[in-house]
């Protein structure tokens, strides 16, 4: 029977084991590595069926914090998270130090980050991208494409949008390292001057290929997140559509209270 909440409604049976298994995991009782119990055992130790089990383990898997291999059954995950400070991680401090931000972010939590990157070159802009960079739909800008690592496992794919007026004469934006501080440091190098950086963000569940190309169980969470680049004319210079594994990252914002 579950347990009353709020307005006498219950929690099912299978989300309390779920959220029980989960609680082991952040706690530490079940370590990066260990395998959850087997079905059977579970069965025997919840005294439910194997049906309310499976539901259970398909919650556990949703969180993000297990692997299930074939022939193996469900592994905790080693994949702590990374937090990001949206109010610091594009200081130009960091730029001028040349980190470009996930460098520096990855840095601060003692990770070990690389990138590769997966395409650049000319693109027809989606209808999203160019009204986001004020240009016509299908309208050339240049795609940088690239996969993050951190300590060796996929945890973000990005792809920066750029107007083609902006980038067709700062020759770094076509290679695969950009230099010191990345793009945005060019940007800033080639006389755009940065206002703000303006994010979006929703959370879903990954498509097969996002869990694929990210090493995630299948339908695990991700974040979506859609940032602009504003100068201080006003204008956007890049838009980044990054998809980001949501159990490698935490969100910490600074919100001024006043005016």
């Amino acid at each position: 029977m579950g347990t009353p909440v709020g307005g006498g409604r219950s929690v099912p049976r299978y989300v309390q084991i779920a959220d029980e298994i989960v609680q082991q995991i952040r706690a530490g009782v079940l370590k990066p590595g260990d395998l959850v119990p087997s079905e059977s055992e579970l069965v025997e130790r919840y005294g439910v069926s194997g049906g309310t089990i499976r539901k259970a383990m398909a919650e556990v898997r949703a969180s993000g914090l297990v692997d299930t291999r074939h022939g193996k059954g469900s592994i905790v995950k080693d994949r702590p998270p990374v937090r990001l400070r949206s109010s610091e991680r594009f200081r130009a401090s960091h730029r001028r130090g040349g980190k470009a931000a996930y460098l520096a972010e990855s840095e601060k939590s003692g990770a070990t980050a690389k990138v590769s990157v997966l395409y650049i070159g000319p693109t027809e802009a989606p209808e999203e991208i160019a009204e986001r960079l004020g240009v016509d739909v299908g309208k050339q800008v240049l795609a940088r494409r690239r996969l993050y690592f951190r300590n060796g496992v996929p945890v973000e794919t990005a792809t920066s949008y750029l107007p083609w007026d902006v980038v067709k004469d700062i020759p770094e934006l076509f290679a695969e390292n950009p230099g010191p501080g990345g793009i945005y440091a060019r940007l800033e190098d080639d006389g755009h001057a940065f206002a703000e950086f303006v994010e979006t963000l929703q959370a879903r569940p990954a498509t097969k290929a996002e869990s694929s190309e990210l090493a995630l169980s299948p339908g695990a969470p991700v974040i979506h997140l859609v940032r602009d680049a504003v100068t201080e004319e006003g204008r956007v210079v890049e838009v980044c559509d990054t998809l980001m594994a949501a159990d490698q990252f935490v969100f910490s914002y600074r919100i001024p209270a006043t005016d």
